[in-house]
């Protein structure tokens, strides 16, 4: 038998490079894991984020931002 000969000899070879680079970008790439490179929000950054949607006043605002900055 002649497996490499011919037209379709060199597929072979070309399928499995394709395979191996997948392969590589596969465990390469980094995943969003929950808990890990995230940032945190500090309590400051989710008060400026409530007080930008209106949910508390600027008095609260204020209030609140003392209470945090002690």
């Amino acid at each position: 038998m002649h497996w490499f000969e011919g037209h379709y000899g060199g597929m072979h070879i070309i399928w499995w490079v394709i395979w191996v680079i997948f392969m590589i970008w596969i465990f390469a790439t980094p995943w969003d894991i929950p808990g890990q490179r995230t940032k945190k929000e500090t309590p400051l950054d989710l008060l400026k984020k409530r007080y930008a949607k209106g949910e508390i006043s600027k008095e609260e605002y204020e209030d609140i931002k003392k209470t945090l900055q002690k």
